[in-house]
């Protein structure tokens, strides 16, 4: 829903987790945020939510009174469980209002 979202407890770092029902290929990823200065997502293809490994680290522009939308392109990419880690904000409560996974 466009009028709901996640924000954070106020500390570094915060995450979340998304699962898929079964291992996915995913060829894209996208979110839109909001004060995210540094986000990592890491990926897991096991059955639970373990073994993560890094996929992306990037820091992010900051726009004032604007979301951030930005888009990572996954070729080749496989996981059952997204995490999602937000490293550092530009303010101490930051906001996800949107996470998009493409693929198969």
């Amino acid at each position: 829903s466009s009028e709901t979202f996640w924000t954070t407890t106020g500390m570094f770092p915060q995450e979340f987790i998304i699962g898929f029902p079964k291992c996915v290929k995913i060829s894209k990823v996208a979110i839109q945020c909001y004060l995210v200065r540094t986000l990592r997502i890491e990926r897991s293809v096991s059955k639970d939510p373990v073994g993560f490994q890094q996929c992306i680290e990037k820091d992010l522009q900051h726009r004032e009174g604007q979301l951030q939308m930005e888009e990572f392109p996954l070729p080749d990419f496989q996981a059952t469980y997204l995490r999602f880690i937000i490293k550092s904000g530009f303010d101490h409560f930051v906001s996800v209002h949107r996470v998009m996974a493409e693929g198969t």
